[in-house]
């Protein structure tokens, strides 16, 4: 039974632009205290989730629609998501230490199991999370790392949530609504570096 709606898969497409504009934001700051190789993955990592999120709500708006039942778009969504927060997450403790080296992160084998994923996910934002809060202290700014931490447990929550297969179509809802608050916490707490004066900010 089909429980996605058109205005579920539309809502879904809100957090994905939340993430984006809080990436670039991010992108656009951080961009002189970065190597080349640690801005590439960072973007890259980043560019890699926006898209996840992209084919996802696309995948829930074409099914709700009756269009098609487009599976790969849907089952692309979490290995791409989980290494394209490895990867940003990565970037970021690159250029809190001036890691001047590109790490290249070599493509798993295609299997069932997602534990991997699921490791790449935790961990690409626990880096994530943890870089953007100290660069939060260094702007003497500890209301954005409670942003920051609210970003990333509701950003697990919203990983656990996925990961069930729900019939209801109220807890899809209450998903989106979870996704909504992790990337919306995300969208607050750049704009807060941003108007803190990150890009000034000297990491020495």
């Amino acid at each position: 039974m089909n429980h996605y709606t058109i205005p579920m898969a539309l809502a879904d497409f809100i957090p994905v632009a939340m993430f984006a504009v809080g990436s670039v934001i991010l992108q656009r700051k951080l961009y002189h205290m970065m190597s080349k190789g640690a801005f590439a993955l960072f973007a890259a990592g980043t560019i890699n989730c926006v898209c996840a999120g992209f084919l996802k709500a696309l995948y829930k708006l074409l099914y709700a629609a009756g269009v098609c039942d487009f599976e790969s778009l849907r089952t692309l969504f979490f290995p791409t998501m989980s290494i394209g927060f490895l990867l940003a997450g990565i970037g970021l403790m690159a250029m809190l230490f001036h890691k001047q080296k590109v790490v290249l992160a070599a493509a798993p084998p295609v299997f069932s199991g997602t534990f991997l994923f699921v490791g790449f996910t935790v961990v690409g934002l626990a880096l994530m999370y943890y870089v953007l809060s100290r660069l939060a202290v260094k702007l003497k700014k500890p209301s954005l790392v409670i942003v920051f931490v609210l970003s990333f447990i509701f950003s697990l929550g919203m990983g656990y949530l996925s990961s069930r297969d729900f019939a209801a179509s109220s807890m899809n809802w209450i998903a989106e609504g979870v996704n909504m608050l992790a990337q919306g916490c995300y969208l607050l707490g750049a704009i807060g570096l941003s108007k803190a004066g990150v890009a000034e900010l000297s990491l020495e």
